[in-house]
């Protein structure tokens, strides 16, 4: 079978940079594409000129000119969207919708693939500011989705391991500590840790796969799903050392959404990514935390 073609929008960012890595690597046709607003941001310049000189095409595209969207989109048959959602980073869901808009009129997609990859936000209707943003505007981009009878896959990673295992759970932290951790309550309950790489292995064996068509793909691989515990557990143990427990701060948002995220049954509505795809070797949460000693 002929593999599809694929835009990536937001190539240059966290999790699409590795995306169009892995579709190149997985021999797909990829296009990126670059926006006129890059101007001298030099960085995803170089990034974008590496992409080129191995294989990607880069297609000039604003979301401010509908016209140029949909003639980017009529090149391939699979989009990935990949802009921030990140509501400590840069936060631009909603942008989606003009994407949605011109995947509609341009009528040839096979697949797309919205910005999700973390948690389900189908599943976030109790989440608190500020993340709760985030999951109401993924649920407007899904509602026009399905409104528009876009064939869709939405790729549920939810906690990318750069975020959450390096910084040991502990939100506004990203590189461990080897004196102390706060847990959250008790730190028993359980979420779910992804390797940024392994999430877009996954996301790019699941586009020409019928089996995630109009499904949510969950990633849950089964060694990483752990409490806060288990993971300063993990860390001591390749420190060699035991870290102090510090007060837990009372205003977290986190705290009340992490059951959330490893205690439901995956329905009709959703496909496991370590089940389908066996052969993947992902990345478990001690080998992930390695590269932080």
């Amino acid at each position: 079978m002929e593999k599809s073609k694929v835009l990536i929008v937001g190539g240059t960012g966290y999790l699409g940079k590795r995306l169009v890595k892995s579709s190149l690597a997985n021999g797909h046709d990829t296009y990126i594409l670059q926006r006129p607003q890059i101007r001298v941001d030099i960085e995803k310049v170089e990034m974008l000129i590496s992409f080129k000189m191995q294989g990607a095409h880069l297609v000039t595209a604003s979301f401010n000119d509908h016209r140029s969207l949909v003639d980017a989109v009529k090149l391939v048959d699979v989009v990935i969207c990949a802009i921030s959602g990140v509501h400590i980073r840069s936060h631009h869901i909603l942008l989606q919708l003009k994407l949605v808009d011109a995947i509609k009129e341009a009528g040839n997609i096979k697949r797309f693939f919205p910005s999700e990859f973390g948690t389900d936000p189908a599943r976030m209707e109790n989440a608190m500011e500020p993340g709760r943003v985030t999951f109401d505007d993924k649920m407007v981009v899904r509602k026009a989705i399905e409104e528009a009878g876009i064939p869709f896959t939405y790729v549920s990673a939810n906690c990318f391991a750069g975020y959450f295992l390096g910084g040991l759970c502990q939100i506004g932290h990203i590189l461990p500590s080897t004196d102390s951790v706060v847990l959250l309550g008790d730190g028993n309950q359980k979420a779910i840790y992804v390797n940024e790489d392994d999430i877009a292995t996954y996301t790019i064996k699941a586009i020409d796969d019928p089996r995630t068509l109009n499904k949510t793909l969950y990633l849950r691989p089964p060694k990483n799903i752990l409490s806060q515990r288990e993971v300063v557990q993990i860390w001591e143990k390749l420190i060699g050392k035991e870290l102090k427990n510090q007060p837990f701060p009372k205003k977290n948002f986190w705290l009340p959404m992490k059951g959330c995220l490893a205690n439901f049954e995956i329905g009709e509505e959703g496909e496991e990514a370590s089940t389908l795809y066996p052969e993947v070797k992902y990345n478990t949460a001690e080998q992930y935390m390695k590269r932080y000693l």
